[in-house]
């Protein structure tokens, strides 16, 4: 079982913080935490929705990472994360 890391989850809670105030950064960032599953569980359809909203804010290395990583889900799943991308902006 893996320990609990208290900086790591500090670390995901500022991230999200930031991404709710616009932070570019913050939405690639939670991407890649979702990608890789460091600080929370592993889920590619959230981190597809991160870097999406990353990417829609200029930044192209969120585009590049969200295109690999969709070469990893099915179709549902990235329709899935999209339509959370929406949500999300539409919220924010």
């Amino acid at each position: 079982m893996a320990r609990f890391d208290r900086a790591l989850a500090e670390y995901v809670s500022e991230r999200l913080r930031a991404a709710e105030g616009g932070e570019t950064e913050a939405l690639y960032d939670l991407g890649l935490l979702y990608s890789t599953g460091q600080g929370v569980n592993l889920n590619l359809v959230e981190a597809h929705k991160w870097f999406n909203l990353a990417a829609m804010m200029g930044l192209q290395r969120a585009a590049v990472d969200r295109s690999d990583l969709a070469r990893d889900m099915s179709t549902g799943e990235i329709a899935d994360a999209q339509r959370q991308a929406r949500e999300w902006q539409s919220a924010h």
